[in-house]
């Protein structure tokens, strides 16, 4: 029988807006709070802050 992994799949979505996502692993009993990074927007071609969302 496998193992369940420790890590989910979760979507980073830009703040401008743009639908633009990021799809990252995170292990949620290590941080539990959600993430949050400055990365590129290449739709408004700009750094921009992306928040973590659920995947669906």
């Amino acid at each position: 029988m496998a193992r369940k992994s420790n890590t989910a799949l979760i979507r980073l979505v830009s703040t401008a807006d743009t639908g633009f996502f990021y799809v990252r692993k995170k292990n949620p009993r290590t941080h539990p709070e959600k993430m949050q990074f400055k990365k590129y927007d290449p739709r408004v071609r700009k750094h921009v802050l992306f928040r973590e969302e659920k995947m669906k």
